[in-house]
């Protein structure tokens, strides 16, 4: 495993973006029959998902989020040292959709931007490079770009995948402060689960071929047999435990392996954030857009200590515990296909 302290990063807010089309429950049953529809959301807590258009790609919902929150920062373009895009469903093989964004944003040419290609762990993956490369530099600003158009890879008639996800994109932007708090992380990575969650077409190896396929049987046994050992050694790390911790957001799969991966690690029903019933699994997505939905109003109001954890492809897994706050933004938008955020109400 591979664990880090790094002091000095602060919080300053989080933007996340939905597309304004969705898919629930009717949709479902259409496809796979009403009981079956009916069964599937029973199952997994979900009952409906933000789909983007077919036109609409990652960046075009990143986009307006990383505007509205430099906007409400007051953050200008020249200000931004770093840009880290986690996304799995990038707009192009290349060139790398940070590069785009940096531009789009009309950050300076002096922002380093690169891509990382993770999903299910890869936010807690993107705060600590974030994080590492803020504390090398001993100053600076970035945002930390997480999202994906899962949709786009999945067969709409494959009931293992299909019902399941959802499309989203997050910005969270942080900031080198002497007098901001200790992220600590742990992360592992077990590379013979690949076969289990797998989209095997559209890389090198197979240009064109199967669209996205897991086995949930499987998915459902690493998690639990991973993600309480990385969740306890992170905890140790800290110099903590569960019940110091305010807020448990784990990467929003399902809302069964929610509650028993909350048992298995000890978490009351209050401290475990639950936000997926209308956004379905969104992928690198989930964890951010789980603290804009269901955390806006405690995170803006002052210090609170974070449990983070993804998990899922590859396998892949990290775990943060973040004494952070008070966020100055942090709330979730709705995009339109030309990028227009949609007024609430």
């Amino acid at each position: 495993m591979a664990q880090a302290r790094i002091n000095g990063i602060a919080l300053r807010g989080i933007v996340s973006a939905l597309p304004v089309g969705v898919e629930d429950v009717t949709h479902l049953a259409a496809r796979f029959g009403t009981d079956q529809a009916e069964r599937i959301a029973a199952a997994t807590g979900i009952h409906r998902r933000h789909i983007a258009a077919p036109s609409q790609c990652m960046s075009d919902l990143a986009l307006p989020a990383a505007r509205d929150l430099l906007d409400r920062l007051g953050w200008g373009g020249d200000s931004v040292d770093l840009l880290i895009c986690v996304t799995q469903t990038p707009d192009h093989p290349l060139p790398a959709t940070a590069c785009l964004l940096q531009h789009r944003l009309g950050l300076g040419k002096q922002c380093a931007a690169f891509d990382v290609g993770l999903g299910c762990s890869g936010y807690v993956y993107g705060l600590w490079l974030t994080a590492s490369l803020l504390a090398g530099m001993g100053r600076g600003r970035a945002l930390l770009v997480a999202g994906d158009t899962t949709s786009r890879t999945m067969a709409p008639d494959d009931r293992s995948v299909a019902p399941l996800f959802g499309d989203a994109a997050t910005v969270t932007a942080l900031e080198w402060d002497l007098d901001g708090s200790c992220l600590t992380v742990d992360t592992g990575t077990d590379g013979a689960g690949a076969p289990y969650l797998i989209q095997p077409g559209g890389g090198a190896r197979q240009p064109d071929g199967p669209l996205l396929f897991m086995d949930g049987t499987q998915v459902f046994a690493f998690t639990l047999r991973e993600v309480p050992k990385t969740i306890a050694a992170t905890l140790t790390l800290a110099g903590s435990d569960i019940k110091s911790v305010d807020h448990v957001v784990l990467h929003q799969a399902n809302e069964m392996m929610l509650r028993r991966l909350g048992a298995k690690i000890g978490a009351r029903e209050d401290q475990l954030v639950m936000a997926l019933a209308d956004r379905g699994n969104t992928s690198s997505a989930t964890i951010p857009l789980a603290m804009t939905d269901a955390l806006s109003y405690p995170l803006m109001s002052g210090k609170r200590t974070l449990l983070l954890c993804g998990f899922g492809v590859g396998w892949s897994w990290g775990t943060a515990v973040w004494t952070t706050g008070p966020a100055r933004v942090c709330r979730t938008i709705l995009v339109d296909q030309t990028s227009t955020v949609i007024p609430a109400g």
